[in-house]
């Protein structure tokens, strides 16, 4: 057996243990086959690892070449111009906010928010829109350093976010900050508790759940707006009061950490791997939809799962039968579910079983 990040997991992994939240309650059992919506759920609950059977012990092996074959969604826009541009200045972003990060968390350096801020911004330049974004983010590589590249896509996604909720510009600036520092305090934690590969102890989970803590101490001695402190101390807290490090519930919540929280969620779920391919966006809506709305800000929720939905408009998808067909109408009670046109037939996924649904973008 041996201990897997919930964001390396793949279906046909199968676990070990009962595995329950922070609250004791029962998340999946021991010996479950892992899916799509499994997966989701785990990483929904924020479990940071899980153990898995070794293959020897009967899981599944890992086909490399299944999760990483091209579609002709993904591969249309990563042969565009536009990608290649992206992936450039993402990549060139990366490395820059990597290199200043590590300096305030290990220089004690000041955070030169406006410059970091500024090349995070050129990766929204003018004239792109949500659906481009959300796009270029379901087909960017693997790369070598998780945090650094979740910080910037959930400060993306927040920038994002935070216009379909109409908030003024100024909030738009501080929302896209607080997405990108989120999980500087991850750095804090030892690399050998991140990469241990057997079980952890209770006390290595406790470590694991101070991240947010450390995140706070870096940023509120920053010259930074209190949210952006607030959003990395919160953004794994839940409004029914079922999250971390403080148990808190709705009313308590930093507004800015409720919604990073929902974008912290959707970006490491639909994030490409180099192990599979990016989580179909219709699987996470549906376990949002399904376990979400109670744990969530019930206005953030709802605005971020229905723009998200309509940027896939017109997209082809494959369904769970092997039928093809385009996304034509949203349906506004049921977000997960839209209405397919296969050739001359009309597929209202509402109206179906729940064992027909979107398996993947095409």
């Amino acid at each position: 057996m041996r201990q897997v990040p919930v964001s390396e997991l793949v279906p046909g992994m199968i676990t070990v243990d009962d595995i329950y939240n922070y609250n004791d309650q029962l998340v999946l059992p021991g010996g479950y086959v892992l899916n799509d919506k499994a997966i989701i759920k785990l990483a929904f609950y924020s479990i940071p690892f899980i153990r898995i059977q070794d293959s020897r012990e009967g899981a599944a092996p890992v086909r490399t070449s299944q999760f990483i074959q091209e579609s002709s969604y993904s591969h249309r826009i990563k042969t565009s111009p536009e990608f290649q541009i992206f992936q450039s200045t993402f990549e060139t972003t990366v490395d820059d906010f990597k290199a200043s990060i590590n300096d305030v968390v290990e220089k004690n350096a000041p955070l030169d928010v406006d410059q970091l801020m500024k090349d995070t911004l050129s990766l929204l330049e003018k004239g792109r829109n949500s659906i481009n974004i959300f796009d270029m983010l379901h087909n960017m590589r693997q790369y070598d350093d998780l945090t650094f590249t979740h910080c910037i896509n959930v400060s993306l996604i927040c920038n994002v976010f935070a216009r379909w909720l109409g908030m003024s510009d100024e909030d738009i600036h501080l929302a896209t900050q607080c997405g990108l520092f989120h999980d500087i305090g991850k750095l804090k934690i030892p690399e050998d508790i991140i990469k241990k590969p057997s079980r952890l102890t209770d006390y290595e989970y406790k470590i694991i759940k101070t991240h947010p803590f450390e995140g706070y101490n870096i940023l509120k001695e920053q010259d930074l707006n209190p949210h952006v402190a607030n959003a990395a101390l919160m953004h794994h807290e839940r409004c029914d009061g079922f999250g971390y490090p403080l148990g808190i519930t709705a009313e308590k919540i930093d507004p800015f950490a409720k919604m990073v929280a929902i974008a912290d969620v959707y970006d490491a779920m639909t994030a490409t791997r180099v192990y599979r391919g990016p989580m179909c966006p219709f699987k996470v809506i549906s376990v949002f939809e399904s376990e979400g709305l109670q744990r969530y800000d019930a206005r953030m929720i709802m605005t971020f799962l229905e723009n998200v939905t309509n940027t896939y408009m017109l997209n082809h998808v494959r369904l769970s039968d092997g039928r093809e067909g385009e996304i034509v109408m949203i349906n506004r009670l049921a977000l997960s579910r839209p209405m397919i046109r296969s050739g001359n037939q009309y597929i209202n996924l509402a109206d179906q079983p729940s064992t027909l649904y979107i398996e993947e973008l095409l």
